[in-house]
């Protein structure tokens, strides 16, 4: 007899206890573990031919702005470097693959596009507390003004090594803001014990425990 083997996500058994912050801080604070998106590091010369295809096969222009990201489809384009980028979707069927990407930078010197849909874990991180709790372990400035929607960073946060995108700013009296955070998966669970460490100071009520 063959034994199944079943399919595991880096942050199961974390999940409780992040979906239980938003109890826990008194809906100050929310944490979701997206779905695993597709995602491939693209390379090209954004002055070479092989960049209309590209755009026109993602429907959305490539970044060529430093830490920046835009939209594209159900995932994003994000700025890594002057000609790389990272292309992600939220769908297990995405409408642009890593072949087609592949083929179409194939004819260009550095051309290049991988497939590192397993290598990272995203979470979003939403809340009028989801800039306070980032500030805790990470260096940057995240006042709006230093990061509004549509800015990226590739940073540290806990001493781990993520790829932060700023979604959304509201301008209401809640103050709240929505961000991205791409994770290696090998420090998934330390940033996740990271941040619930972290949020305890948010607290209104016990805050759920991962211990097992």
């Amino acid at each position: 007899m063959t034994a199944e083997l079943a399919t595991t996500h880096p942050l199961d058994r974390h999940a409780p206890a992040l979906a239980g912050l938003a109890r826990a801080t008194g809906g100050g604070l929310s944490v979701e573990i997206l779905p695993t998106a597709q995602s491939v590091t693209l390379r090209l010369d954004p002055a070479g031919p092989a960049r209309a295809g590209v755009e026109a096969a993602l429907g959305a222009a490539l970044p060529t702005r430093p830490n920046t990201w835009g939209a594209a489809g159900d995932g994003e384009v994000v700025w890594l470097g002057p000609d790389e980028w990272l292309v992600t979707s939220r769908s297990p069927n995405a409408a642009v693959s890593e072949a087609a990407l592949r083929e179409l930078v194939a004819g260009e010197a550095g051309g290049a596009a991988v497939d590192t849909s397993a290598q990272r874990v995203v979470l979003r991180i939403g809340g009028r507390l989801a800039r306070e709790l980032l500030s805790l372990g990470c260096s940057l400035d995240l006042h709006p003004r230093s990061f509004p929607a549509g800015r990226s960073a590739q940073t540290l946060l806990g001493r781990a090594g993520v790829i932060l995108l700023a979604r959304d700013d509201r301008a209401d009296a809640d103050g709240g803001a929505v961000f991205d955070l791409h994770v290696r998966s090998s420090f998934a669970g330390h940033l996740a014990d990271r941040l619930l460490d972290a949020a305890c100071e948010f607290a209104t009520s016990t805050a759920p425990s991962t211990a097992g």
